[in-house]
Order: C-alpha cells, then sequence, then structure tokens
C-alpha cells in the first residue's frame, strides 16, 4: 500500500499538474506501480485504461492521455510494448477499448489520433490474434452499421491497418470477403470522405496480385462502372487523389484495363441515346483531371493514360485521341514541372504509335508546343528529358509538311537574314527565342525597302523558325553538343515560354504588313534582275500566297489549340491583326478564304472576343481588330455568297454604312444579343443598325453551319423583330429581310407555326419588293416556308418554285432513267420537295404552270421532278387535279394562239408529256368523266391546228388520245371515238401524217408514224365496231401500205407492226370500213376473175404480203410477233371468207389448169415449214410461246400438214402436258387452250389420254389462278403509248 501511495505522489496541490491529468485519481490507487512508465510522460497505462471508456471524463483529457501515449510508444517502444503485450487478454482490451473509441468520437483529431496509435499497436505487437480481433471488430462495426454515415473512421482504420499490414489484403478478401458489398454501399454514399476511404482500402486491396486476382468479379459485375462514377464526379482533392491510386493498381493488370475501356467504348457509343443511362468513359475523366490546375492530378492522369497504353497502344490509343487527349498533353508541355512534361512525353509517344494521331491532325496542333517544350527542356539538367523529348518530337517530324516555307528579302538584308536563320537553328534554345524577337524586328519596310526585295531569302527566314527543331531531332543524341544552356530557374523559362506564341505572332504580322505596305510600291512587286524564262518566285504575289497559305495551316491551328488553354487580349489582337491583313494582301483569295474562316466558327469565336474583353470600353483596341475582321468578312462572304444572288454595289453601300456603325457597338453575349433583337420598342438608328449588324452575324454563321445560337430563341427574336420594322413603319434593307426570312425558316419548330401577324408583315415587306429573286436564299426549308403559308404561297408560289428549279444545280435525268423496281435514294432537297407535293397536292398546279412558262431548262426539270414524284408515289391522286388545270391551261392557249399553237409555249410539249404520263398512272379501265371528254376534246382541236412537223406537240398529244381509247371502259370507248372522230381537222392530219410514211423527205420522225398508225387503228376499230357517224373519211394508199411491209425500214420494228395493225384491221373490216378509203396509187389493169373475188387485193398482192410477213416474223421481236400474227390470221379468215369452197377450181387465164383454194395455198406454202422451225429455235420452250402457238393453230386449221405433221402435233402436246402450266402467262394459256380445241375439231388428237389429262389442266386453270405476273398492257416504248391487247388481239 505504501508503494502505491508513493506512486500516486505527494497528495494535495502541490501535485504536478501534468501527471495528474495523466491519471484517473479515483482508481490509481488500485494499480500495481508496474504500469507506470518511469520516464516522461508519466503515464499510468492501467489509469489510461480506465480513463478512456469513462463516460465522465472530458474529451480534451481522453485526447492528451492518448497523445502521450502515442508520444511513448514512438519515444519509448521498448518499454511500453512489453507492458502491453505481457497480457494478451490486457492486450485485446486495450485494442477493443480504442476501437470502441474510435467508433464513438465524432472529433476528427481524436479519430485520427486512435487510428494511429491503434496501427502503432498492432504492427509493432505483431499479433496475429490482436489483428484477428481488430480485423473482426471492424468486420462486426460495418455489418452493424444501418448506413454509411459514421463508417468513415473504420474504413480509414482498415485501409492504414492494410497499407501498413500488406499481408492483411489477402487475409481480409478470403476470410471477409462480404466485406465488399459494405464498400459498394460507401462507394455510393453521398459523402466524399467515405467514398475516398473505400477508394483507399480498394488501392491497397488490389496492390496485392492474390487480392486482385480473387476480386476481378467482383469489379467486372460491380465495382468496374461505380468506381468510374466516382471518379469522374469527384470534387474534393482527397477524393480524386485516392480514385487515381486505386486506378493506377488496377491499371497494372491487363484484365482489368480490358474491362476499364470497354465500358469507355460503350459509353461513348452510347452517349446521346435516348433511354440510354450515363455512362463514364475513361478517357474523357482523365482528360477532365488533366484540365484541371493541380499539377499533382495532372501529373496522376498523365500516368494513368501511360499505364493504359502500355498495355497495347495499339488497342487503346485511339480511345485517347477521339478524347482530343493529345491536345491537352501537348498544352502541358508548356508546364514547369518535370514530371508533368516527362509524364507528357511518355504519353504522347505511346499514342504516336497510333496512325490515327496523325490523321487528326494532332501534330499540326502539337508541333508549336513540342518546339516550346525542347526549348524549356534543354535548359533543365534532365537527360531523360532531353532523350523522351527529343524522341517525340523525331516522330513528328517525319510527318510534318513542308509547304510552310518562310523566306526573306532585300540583297542589302541578304547576309543579315542569313545570320538570323543560323542563329534559329542554334542548337542553344536561348539563342532561338532570341532569334525570334530579332525576326520581328527585321520584318519591317524599313529593312526590307531597297530593291529587289528578295522574297525568296524572306521565305527561308520564316521557315526557319520550324525547320530549326527539324534539324536538331535528327541529330544522334549521342553527339549532341553539350553547349547548351542549362538554366534552373523555371520562372524565367515559364516567362519565355509564355511569350513565344505571343512572338511568333507578332513577327508573323509584321511580315504581312510588310507584304501590304510592298502593295504600293512597284518596284517591289518582283526582282527586275530575274531572268525572263525564270520560275517567277521573287515576286510580291508568290510570298502573299504563302503567307495565307502558312497562316491557314499554322498560325490558325495554333491559335485556336491556345485559346482552348488561355485567352489573352493581346495575342488575339495580333492574331485577328493577321487575318485582317491576309484580305488585303491576297485579293483574290478573300471571298474562298472567309467561307473557310465562317465555316470554322469564327465569327463565333469573335463575337465571344468581344463579349468577354470589350464590354465597358475595356481593350479598344482589341474591339477595333475585332469590328474590322466582321466588317471585311462580312462583306466578302456577301459579294461571292452561297446559293443566292451577289449584292449589287447599292446594296453592299448600305451594308457598308450599317455595318461600320454597328458593329464597334456590338459586345454582349448571344443571350443578351437575342434580348436586344426582340426589343420592339421604339429603335433609334443607331440601335437598329445594331440589330442589322447581329441579324446579318447569325444569318451568316447559319448560311455556314455555324448554328451557335439556339433555334426556338433565334426563331422568336427574328419575329418580333419583323414585327418592330412593321410598328415602325421601316423598310429594311434587302440583305436584312433576305437575312430574315432565311432564319425564320431554318428556326422554325415542325410543330410550330408563325402568327399570322408575323406572316402578314413578311407578306407585305415582300409585296414591296421588285422580285422574289433578290432575298431568295436556296434552301429546303425556305421553300417549304413559303408553301406552308396560304397567304405566302398564293402571292409567292410561283416565283419561288421557279427560283427553287433554277437554283438546283441537277436535273435528276439519272433518277428518272431509274425504273420503279429498283428505285434510289432521293436526295434530301428531292425528298423534302416530294413531301411538300404529298402535304400538299396544291402545288402540283403552280409546277403545272411553271412547265408552260418558265425557261425550257426549268420546265425540263419541273417536268422530270413531276414524273418522278407520280412514279414513286402512287397512293396519291392528283390525275384530276392536273388534268382540270391543264384543261385551263389548254383553252387559254387555243383562245390565244389558235391559228399557229406551237409558237405559244416551247413548252407545251413537256405539259403534253405530263398529261400524258397522268393518264398512263391510271392502269385499271375507268369511265371517261366530262372532264376527260373536254380535255379529249381540246386535244383534238390542238392537234387539227398543228401540221405533221410539230412532232414534239403531236408526239405526246397522240399517245394521250391512244391512251384515253384504250384504257377504258368500251362505252367510254364509244363515245370518245365519236368526240375524235367528229374533228375533221384531226382525221386530215392523220391522212397527211400516214401519208408521210412512205416518203423520204420531210418525213417526220418514225415515233410520230407509229401513233399515227396505231390512231387510225383504233379509229377505224371503233367506227366500225360501233357504227359511229363519219364525218370525215381517211384515205390510204394500200398498195403502198403493202410495199412498205414488203420492203421495211431499218430499226422500225415498231412502226411495222403499227402498220400491220392497221391492215389487220382493215381484213376484219372486209375493207368495207367508212372511215377509212382505200386508194389505189396509180392506174391498175382490169383484174381477172378469180382476182375480183380477193379485191381490192389481188393474188400477187397476197402472195407478196404473205413473204413479207414471213420476212417480219423471222426478225423474232415479240411486238412484231404478235402483229405479224394477228395480221396472218385476218388475211387467212378474208382469204377464207372469199373462197370458202375445199374443192379445186379452174383458171380463167388456163382453163386447163385446176387451182387450189388461196386460204389453203398460202398456208401450205414449203417455206412455211422453214419458218416455224426457224422460230422454234429460240429455246426448248419456244414452242410455248403466244405468237408460235397461234401460228401453228392456223397450220392445223386449215390442213396443213406439209407444215406440221400430225406426229408434230403430238410432240407439242406432249411437251405441253409435261409443262407446269400454272406458271404460264394468260396470253400463252389462250394460245394453248386455242390450239388444243383446233386440234380437237380437226380429229388429230392420237393419244387420248394425254390429251383428256391436257384438257382437265387447261380446263382448271383459270387465267385468274395463274401464279405469272400479269404483263402491263399499257407501255411506252420509244416515246410511243402501246396496247398491247391492241397490238396482239
Amino acid at each position: 500500500m505504501a508503494v502505491r501511495d508513493a506512486a500516486r505522489g505527494p497528495p494535495g496541490p502541490g501535485r504536478d499538474e501534468e501527471t495528474a491529468a495523466l491519471l484517473f485519481e479515483r482508481a490509481h490507487y488500485r494499480h500495481d506501480p508496474c504500469w507506470l512508465l518511469p520516464v516522461p510522460p508519466r503515464l499510468c497505462l492501467a489509469c489510461m485504461l480506465e480513463l478512456l471508456p469513462e463516460p465522465c471524463v472530458s474529451l480534451v483529457r481522453k485526447k492528451h492521455v492518448l497523445s502521450c501515449f502515442q508520444d511513448a510508444l514512438l519515444r519509448h517502444a521498448s518499454l511500453v510494448m512489453p507492458l502491453v503485450a505481457r497480457d494478451q487478454r490486457i492486450c485485446i482490451h486495450f485494442i477493443s477499448m480504442l476501437f470502441e473509441l474510435l467508433c464513438n468520437v465524432e472529433d476528427g483529431s481524436v479519430t485520427d489520433l486512435c487510428i494511429e496509435v491503434l496501427i502503432q499497436l498492432t504492427t509493432q505487437l505483431k499479433l496475429e490474434q490482436t489483428i484477428h480481433c481488430l480485423l473482426d471488430e471492424c468486420h462486426k462495426e460495418l455489418c452493424n452499421m444501418p448506413s454509411m454515415r459514421g463508417s468513415l473512421a473504420t474504413l480509414t482504420l482498415l485501409g492504414k491497418l492494410v497499407d501498413a499490414v500488406p499481408l492483411l489484403a489477402d487475409k481480409l478478401v478470403m476470410e471477409h470477403s462480404d466485406l465488399m458489398e459494405h464498400l459498394l454501399r460507401g462507394l455510393v454514399y453521398p459523402n466524399e470522405g467515405v467514398q475516398a476511404s473505400v477508394c483507399y482500402l480498394y488501392g491497397k486491396l488490389y496492390s496485392s496480385p492474390v487480392a486482385a486476382e480473387m476480386l476481378s468479379g467482383h469489379f467486372r459485375e460491380k465495382l468496374c462502372p461505380l468506381f468510374l462514377s466516382t471518379l469522374d464526379g469527384a470534387q474534393t482533392k482527397e477524393l480524386q487523389i485516392n480514385c487515381l491510386g486505386l486506378l493506377r493498381q488496377l491499371l497494372k493488370y491487363d484484365l482489368f484495363v480490358s474491362l476499364i475501356m470497354n465500358k469507355s467504348a460503350l459509353a461513348e457509343s452510347t452517349e446521346g441515346v435516348e433511354g440510354t443511362p450515363g455512362k463514364t468513359s475513361l478517357p474523357l475523366v482523365l482528360k477532365k483531371l488533366l484540365l484541371s490546375r493541380d499539377e499533382t492530378l495532372q501529373v496522376a492522369s498523365a500516368h494513368c493514360i501511360t499505364a493504359v497504353l502500355v498495355h497495347s497502344p495499339v488497342k487503346h490509343a485511339p480511345a485517347f485521341i477521339h478524347a482530343d487527349i493529345p491536345e491537352f498533353l501537348f498544352e502541358h508541355l508548356s508546364s514547369s514541372s518535370e514530371v508533368l512534361v516527362w509524364s507528357s512525353y511518355n504519353c504522347l509517344i505511346l499514342l504516336a504509335e497510333e496512325p490515327l494521331f496523325f490523321s487528326k491532325c494532332h501534330t499540326v496542333y502539337g508541333i508549336e508546343s513540342v518546339v516550346r517544350s525542347l526549348q524549356g527542356s534543354l535548359k533543365m539538367n534532365n537527360t531523360e528529358l532531353h532523350k523522351q523529348g527529343l524522341l517525340l518530337f523525331a516522330e513528328i517530324l517525319t510527318r510534318q509538311p513542308e509547304e510552310i516555307k518562310l523566306f526573306t528579302s532585300s540583297a542589302i538584308c541578304r547576309d543579315a537574314g542569313r545570320a538570323l536563320q543560323e542563329a534559329v537553328r542554334s542548337p542553344v534554345l536561348e539563342v532561338a527565342a532570341e532569334a525570334l524577337k530579332a525576326i520581328s524586328a527585321f520584318l519591317r519596310k524599313d529593312h526590307q525597302s531597297t530593291p529587289p526585295v528578295q522574297y525568296r531569302e524572306l521565305r527561308a527566314l520564316l521557315e526557319a523558325m520550324l525547320s530549326r527543331c527539324a534539324d536538331f531531332s535528327q541529330t544522334p543524341l549521342s553527339r549532341r553538343p553539350l553547349g547548351h544552356a542549362s538554366s534552373r530557374d523555371s520562372g524565367k523559362a515559364i516567362l519565355r515560354r509564355g511569350k513565344f506564341l505571343l512572338s511568333t505572332l507578332e513577327g508573323f504580322r509584321n511580315a504581312c504588313r510588310l507584304a501590304v505596305e510592298f502593295q504600293s510600291e512597284p518596284s517591289a512587286q518582283e526582282n527586275p534582275f530575274t531572268a525572263p524564262s525564270a520560275e517567277k518566285e521573287d515576286t510580291l504575289e508568290a510570298f502573299s500566297e504563302f503567307l495565307l497559305s502558312a497562316c491557314d495551316s499554322l498560325c490558325i491551328p495554333m491559335v485556336m489549340r491556345h485559346s482552348e488553354q488561355a485567352t489573352h487580349p493581346n495575342l488575339m489582337e495580333v492574331f485577328l491583326s493577321i487575318l485582317h491583313s491576309l484580305f488585303i494582301i491576297v485579293p483574290h483569295m478573300k471571298e474562298k478564304f472567309s467561307k473557310k474562316l465562317a465555316s470554322s466558327s469564327f465569327i463565333r469565336l469573335t463575337l465571344e472576343l468581344k463579349a468577354r474583353f470589350c464590354s465597358s470600353l475595356r481593350h479598344s483596341a482589341l474591339n477595333q481588330v475585332c469590328s474590322s475582321f466582321l466588317y471585311y468578312m462580312i462583306l466578302n462572304l456577301l459579294s461571292a455568297p452561297e446559293k443566292t444572288e451577289p449584292l449589287s454595289k447599292e446594296e453592299l453601300s448600305v451594308v457598308s454604312t450599317f455595318l461600320q456603325h454597328g458593329l464597334p457597338h456590338i459586345s454582349s453575349r448571344n443571350p443578351e444579343s437575342l434580348a436586344f433583337l426582340s426589343d420592339r420598342q421604339y429603335m433609334e438608328k443607331t440601335a437598329r443598325q445594331r440589330q442589322y449588324c447581329i441579324l446579318l452575324l447569325f444569318y451568316l454563321a447559319y448560311i455556314h453551319e455555324d448554328r451557335f445560337v439556339s433555334e426556338a430563341e433565334l426563331f422568336v427574336a427574328v419575329q418580333s423583330f419583323l414585327l418592330s420594322l412593321q410598328d415602325q413603319g421601316e423598310r429594311p434593307p434587302l440583305v436584312v429581310f433576305r437575312a430574315s426570312i432565311y432564319l425564320v425558316s431554318l428556326c422554325q419548330d415542325k410543330d410550330r407555326a408563325l402568327d399570322e401577324a408575323v406572316v402578314s408583315a413578311i407578306r407585305k415587306f415582300l409585296e414591296d419588293i421588285p422580285d422574289l429573286h433578290l432575298v431568295y436564299t436556296h434552301h429546303p426549308l425556305l421553300l417549304k416556308f413559303f408553301l406552308s403559308y396560304p397567304a405566302l404561297m398564293s402571292r409567292f408560289g410561283h416565283r419561288v418554285l421557279e427560283l427553287w428549279f433554277s437554283w438546283e444545280e441537277s436535273s435528276y435525268e439519272e433518277l428518272d432513267d431509274v425504273p420503279s423496281a429498283g428505285q434510289s435514294p432521293l436526295p434530301a432537297s428531292l425528298a423534302a420537295l416530294f413531301h411538300m407535293l404529298r402535304s400538299s397536292p396544291s402545288i402540283l398546279l403552280i409546277l403545272l404552270d411553271l412547265i408552260y412558262s418558265s425557261s425550257v431548262d426549268t420546265a425540263h426539270k419541273v417536268l422530270i421532278v413531276l414524273r418522278m414524284f407520280l412514279r414513286r408515289n402512287e397512293d396519291v391522286e392528283v390525275g384530276g387535279l392536273i388534268r382540270g388545270h391543264f384543261l385551263l391551261i389548254l383553252q387559254h392557249l387555243l383562245v390565244e394562239h389558235g391559228a399557229s399553237p406551237s409558237e405559244a409555249s416551247g413548252n407545251l410539249p413537256l405539259l403534253l408529256s405530263l398529261l400524258s404520263l397522268v393518264q398512263l398512272k391510271n392502269m385499271s379501265e375507268q369511265e371517261l368523266d366530262s372532264m376527260a371528254m373536254k380535255l379529249l376534246h381540246q386535244v383534238s382541236k390542238l392537234c387539227g391546228k398543228c401540221s405533221p412537223a410539230d412532232v414534239d406537240i403531236l408526239q405526246p398529244s397522240f399517245n394521250f388520245l391512244y391512251w384515253s381509247l384504250h384504257q377504258t371502259t368500251p362505252s367510254s370507248q364509244k363515245r370518245a371515238a365519236a368526240v375524235l372522230l367528229s374533228s375533221t381537222a384531226l382525221i386530215e392530219l392523220l391522212e397527211k401524217t400516214l401519208a408521210l410514211t412512205w416518203t423520204k423527205v420531210d418525213s417526220p420522225r418514225t415515233e410520230l408514224l407509229c401513233s399515227a398508225w396505231l390512231l387510225t387503228a383504233s379509229f377505224s376499230a371503233q367506227q366500225h365496231y360501233a357504227s359511229l357517224q363519219v364525218h370525215q373519211t381517211l384515205s390510204v394508199d394500200l398498195d403502198q401500205v403493202l410495199k412498205v411491209l414488203s420492203f421495211p425500214k431499218k430499226k422500225a420494228a415498231l412502226l411495222s407492226a403499227a402498220i400491220l395493225c392497221f391492215l389487220r384491221t382493215a381484213l376484219q373490216q372486209s375493207f368495207s370500213s367508212a372511215f377509212v378509203t382505200l386508194v389505189p396509187s396509180e392506174a391498175q389493169p382490169p383484174l381477172a376473175p378469180e382476182n375480183t373475188v380477193l379485191a381490192p387485193l389481188g393474188t400477187s398482192q397476197v402472195l407478196s404480203l404473205v413473204i413479207g410477213l414471213q420476212n417480219l416474223l423471222v426478225q423474232k421481236d415479240s411486238l412484231l410477233s404478235y402483229a405479224c400474227v394477228g395480221c396472218l390470221e385476218a388475211l387467212l379468215d378474208y382469204l377464207h371468207a372469199r373462197s370458202p369452197d375445199i374443192g379445186l377450181w379452174k383458171s380463167s387465164n388456163n382453163p386447163g389448169r385446176l387451182m387450189f383454194p388461196i386460204a389453203f395455198h398460202v398456208v401450205s406454202q414449203p417455206w412455211n415449214r422453214f419458218l416455224l422451225f426457224t422460230l422454234l429455235d429460240a429455246g426448248e420452250s419456244s414452242f410455248l410461246r403466244p405468237e408460235i402457238l397461234r401460228l401453228m393453230t392456223l397450220f392445223v386449221r386449215f390442213q396443213s400438214s406439209s407444215v406440221l405433221s400430225h406426229e408434230e402435233v403430238d410432240h407439242v402436246l406432249q411437251g405441253a402436258a409435261l409443262t407446269d402450266l400454272s406458271t404460264l402467262s394468260n396470253t400463252t394459256l389462250q394460245a394453248l387452250h386455242s390450239f388444243f380445241l383446233q386440234v380437237q375439231s380437226m380429229g388429230l388428237l392420237a393419244d387420248h389420254s394425254m390429251a383428256q389429262t391436257l384438257q382437265t389442266s387447261l380446263e382448271g386453270l383459270t387465267p385468274s389462278t395463274s401464279s405469272a405476273q400479269p404483263p402491263l398492257d399499257m407501255l411506252y416504248l420509244g416515246g410511243v403509248a402501246v396496247s398491247l391487247s391492241h397490238i396482239r388481239d
């Protein structure tokens, strides 16, 4: 007891206050003195065990006790650890007590202290049971925790414990695998401290190869997407660092690299797809970290990129290149951090193994950064950094284009220029940096004013700024000079690199200024001492074009890349002044250059610069440069516009005025500009000019596909602007109104229409314009805009469609030639027009007017478009609409140009062609309504007023009349024929046209003759069938008809078929038509008695006709064969009717000679057998062709066994019985059925069972059940309307 009292020390107020704070007074007297440390801090471990869990003890005192214990562990571990380890139960109790304190205390400093003490105890005790105890306590705490709110301390302890004892990673994964689910909960818990602890613990677990392999499934199935999302959304540096640490561990394994990159590729492929949940791409996340201003994060991000690429650059580099990672890596080459530059070099070298790295033009953007980085790195004493930088630079320079060439001028300054070239090629970077400043000063007029100006030398000098690095990179590293600077002053290096781009641009601006100044000096245009035969390289023009090329390929990409990192007003002022001067330097390229700049978003860039730096009268010099650049670019674009008329000089003068006054006052952002444009309050002249400028800038940006303003907001703003103009009674300049209606057209929402007030205002403005072409811009949406509103379409629809077709570059003839079965996709503009035609068929009426009234080229385009529309949109019923409007046009034409309609309009044939196409579109037979009858009447009147020479009008007219006769019902045919027969002028025209068939002079095209013969045959058949009244007979020379058939024209099969159709009709009518009169061509001798029976034909004519038919059949033309067989059938019927007796008859010339009936004589000619076998030689199943079956039917009918024997008849029937009849066409089935019936009636069936089978098949197979595709009856052959049934039957 005395010992304990001594240990407690002297009682009362004299006790040391620090010792009293470390001892638990009410329990210390019970403790053995061995627990008291003999050295400061005088801490009793037993008191500590009782004090820490005591609730009545303040947290400050507990923290002090823990701090002292930690200090004792660090300073006197040899004294403390034996005390703690002497009893394992005490040890476990001590650890449990510390863990309980850790879990129950919310003070961060106390928890950190507890964690440090627990880690020190665990690592120094090295007792497995102690570690198990601590792991079990952590496991139990996480499992019993309802949420992850209080898990931070436990997770932090686990992470540091695994870090201190790496072997615990495998044990934790194997024995406490369910902890992974709690870690996932922590990863999604909305506390970045908890997330950081989870990532830290995961990083330690995946640092063990065994644990990483066991956790591979966990990562693939659960962790990967959560981790990428966490990395992407990390805001605190702690979480970002821990995430990158975990990523570095994961990227050591090829499996995890593949999983992460595959997830990233999937995220990029589904980006922007509706309904797809948000996913994270690793390249984009690392790109964001590269853009951060924290150097540590930038270095870690670069290391992670390198860790991915080392597994397979070819496989993984494209993903980083598509994410524009090289661009930002090039920017980091300007960093003062050697670690960051070295890391960026490693990434870029691996990326350079992929060809996509160069095809995406990253070297163009990054070459200047590589040069500046090498200049800075050579000042540092880091050999590895030198090697990596030169390796990357050599790779890039091997692909760098050589067309960027700079050269100097002036013979007097030639030596100075060459000295500067040597200086800029120096391996010492400081010399090169200074050389840039010298070149900038050297490129002044006073240095180059003495002629002749050596432009080749000037070009070489400017070229040297780029070529020096190429020369240096090609030098082997082992032989590199050692005299380069190695300054470690990073501040100076950053300053030099910061000024490098500005110095380069200043030098280039001075070169441009030099070219501008030399334009006013004739002596500086070219070198007068150059030989006349030499190439003109030493000229100002060549030098100016070089400056433009260099700016386009070097300066612009370089500044754009730099502006993404940092935008400096001074730099942008120099840059825009360069672009401005190039408009003056190369005037013949200014329009093309301006278009390229506008399409590259330079309007947007300049407006953003003015809004950012030039508001509140700041940076007046930059504002002036921006305004001048926009002024000249706008005028250049308006002088050579795309898809619209160029402005006149007067209009350009007006535009120039309001641009000069308005552009300097524009310094607002886009929302503010839209609000200003929407303001409907009273506008002063200066404010209105600003509105004009803003509207024109938006218009030109949209024209060149730079839509940086919201379409919906711009749509509303332009409407308000137009209404404001109307309210103030102002008429805007034509170019401003052109811009207004163009923007309204493009920005109009699909489901949102303009207010009637806006439409009315637009119409009033348009009515005050002399012609619509002054404000027309060629675009499908502008056409749709005019045709969507009745108020605009009724007034301007005709003109806007005319302008549309006049601006269309293609006539679409290649699309019109494609058959409907193989339709190709339509161009976008044509598809848009077709959509409008389908939604509003009344537009077709305007197109019809265009065909009639426009120029021939425009009308031809319209006809092709309408023809394609009708063919591709068979479901659209527009026939009545077109025919009605065409009737009005035709009536108007006949009233005004009744005497000579061919002089009315050169487009009348196109209209008639379209009318024929509409008629052809009606494939089914329909009754002719009153409109159709009126059209027939008007077209027949039109034809009657033409001569046979008016082929362009007559051909489509004859086609229409022919189709109208054959594509309708029998009752309508009768009415139509009556109408046409009443036109005596039409009949007279037909007679004149037919007579031209056998004339060689003034003969019209063969197509017109074909149509004339077909029409005559149709008229004759209808008149004879219906006994119609004849107002005018038509005379035909029969001898000439027979002569033409005997000696047909070359390549005129269709004409022969048409004449045969006419002759067949005459034979069927026995030459007794009241409409057609057959007249002899000259005086004929008296007919013999046997010829009077066949009159008006003679025997010789019959035989000549038969020979002609045989010759025509041998041509094997399908349509001609139908006509020949039909004519032969009619001829034999005619001969048989005139000479029906089967017996013999006597010749009047030779009474002793016996003659056979003429029909039998014709059929039995030996030549017919040769003809038949010639036709059958076309193939195995050629006997099943309809015309051959009909020909054989004739031979059987007239018992011509010498031509077709009984055995051959049986052979034909057997072949037909073996054929699948369902595959035959209806025409073939009809011909086969007729042949079979004829054979049966003649008693020629030898095999009755076979005949019975064939008969059953024929009777059971009606035309409707045939599977063969029925052929179209109405065809358009070589511009001639033809009815197959008319030719065939």
